[in-house]
């Protein structure tokens, strides 16, 4: 049987006693919790860093590390209100002549408009007969009643690629059903309730898409498609037969399903048939290659200075976190401050921080061999600012001169503009290396490890 003292008997204070014992304990709980809170932080930390550093790699880089990826062109039409073009870089510099002999179209079948519905209604003794609109419920054989049985075809496609469908109209199918039956066979319909009439038409342009409808007689002589309003002989209904796009380049002739064509680096969208030749010219786009480099610099530039920013915070070796206790005497905002002085240092000094601001500093600062010459970045007029010019956290991010949106440098010669406009060559070869070695340093420090998933730092 235990013995158990009280605190008269032992002569020990065995409350404050519980409560040290208790609070010991709390206080190893709130160290543990504190610690895995911090990793928590320092996690999302890095998964804010990866993304960045990753989009960088795989979309940026992955793209620039090719010289095709400056060979930027630009085309302009004399006349936009006809075709508009736009070049890729295959495109060749110069001028060309284009006619727009035709447009594509699809085809079209307008039905005409059916005779109204007779219903017969008795009211009070009186028989009174009443004209209505057919609805997508009635059924064919209400319109006509000896088209049970016949037969539609329908036709759509030419050559190999040709698809026939027959489609029998049976007692019960109604309006809606048929134009079901329609499309599955390859166009559009409907029936206009308001209009009282059948539409059909290809379900896109050119000839490949175009349809045929053909159907046995009844016996009174007429066919079943003349009993639809969709007899293409009867004046009241109009047919548009679809037909492919025709354009001449150069003086050859071309043909497309569509109103756009792929031709040796063009892309032509035909809007409208010319009456005489227009003119496309197509030239270098200086502007779209200074563009190009201009954004990899301020992706580059937003990356290292947060890069920088991180590894060079200030200790929070201070700096706990807070348990629940210690959160009911602070204000939110106090609360707020204090676990963001400790997100602020989960990154300082970390190897692998060091890691990819190295990779990317040297990828920047070291040369890249051009037609035999070692060039650097100053070749281009993109440099850093001096040490006392530059704010802390961007003594590494690169300038470049002339930029009229950059204060500290709007004012010097643009030596970038000049390079691109006499030797685009050079430059795209220049900075495609850089990226490239660029990309070369970051994809071996995300190599898989004990410690690191692919594609993450």
């Amino acid at each position: 049987m235990p013995v158990r003292l009280t605190g008269m008997v032992s002569g020990m204070d065995t409350d404050t006693l519980i409560q040290q014992l208790v609070a010991a304990k709390q206080t190893k709980i709130d160290d543990v919790r504190g610690k895995k809170t911090k990793l928590e932080w320092q996690k999302e930390a890095w998964a804010d860093m990866n993304k960045k550093i990753y989009s960088l790699y795989s979309s940026t880089l992955s793209d620039l590390r090719f010289s095709s990826a400056y060979q930027k062109k630009s085309t302009v039409s004399s006349d936009t209100t006809k075709a508009t073009v736009v070049a890729s870089e295959a495109a060749v510099n110069g001028t060309q002549t284009l006619k727009v002999k035709q447009l594509a179209k699809s085809g079209y079948l307008t039905g005409a408009e059916l005779k109204k519905k007779e219903i017969t209604e008795t009211k009070d003794g009186t028989t009174v007969t009443k004209k209505v609109d057919w609805t997508t419920d009635d059924k064919l054989s209400d319109i006509d009643s000896s088209m049970v049985g016949k037969k539609i075809t329908i036709s759509v496609g030419t050559g190999d690629e040709k698809k026939e469908t027959v489609i029998e109209i049976t007692e019960e199918m109604k309006i809606s059903e048929f134009t079901s039956k329609l499309k599955e066979a390859g166009v559009n319909a409907s029936f206009d309730t308001t209009n009282q009439r059948f539409f059909i038409s290809s379900t896109g342009t050119g000839l490949e898409k175009e349809f045929s409808i053909t159907s046995e007689n009844l016996d009174s002589g007429n066919s079943v498609l003349s009993a639809l309003g969709l007899d293409e002989s009867d004046p009241k209904c109009v047919r548009v037969k679809a037909q492919d796009a025709v354009i001449e380049l150069n003086g050859a002739e071309f043909t497309s399903d569509k109103n756009a064509f792929s031709i040796n680096g063009l892309t032509i969208n035909a809007v409208g048939v010319t009456e005489e030749e227009i003119s496309i010219v197509t030239s270098t786009d200086y502007d779209g290659i200074y563009n190009t480099i201009k954004d990899f610099i301020e992706e580059y530039n937003d990356i290292i200075n947060e890069v920088n920013k991180k590894y060079n915070a200030d200790s929070a070796r201070k700096y706990d976190v807070l348990s629940d206790e210690e959160k009911e005497s602070m204000t939110d905002e106090q609360i707020e401050k204090w676990e963001n002085t400790i997100k602020d240092s989960l990154l300082r000094k970390d190897n692998n921080l060091s890691a990819i601001m190295d990779a990317l500093k040297s990828s920047m600062s070291e040369g890249i061999e051009v037609n035999g010459k070692k060039m650097y970045l100053f070749d281009f007029g993109i440099e850093t600012l001096g040490y006392f010019e530059a704010e802390e956290d961007e003594r590494n991010a690169y300038h470049i001169l002339g930029d009229k949106e950059d204060d500290k440098v709007s004012g010097k010669d643009d030596k970038l503009k000049k390079a691109i406009a006499s030797d685009p060559d050079v430059v795209a070869e220049f900075f495609s290396g850089l990226c490239k070695k660029m990309y070369t340093k970051i994809d071996d420090i995300m190599e898989t490890s004990d410690y690191r998933s692919i594609y993450k730092v």
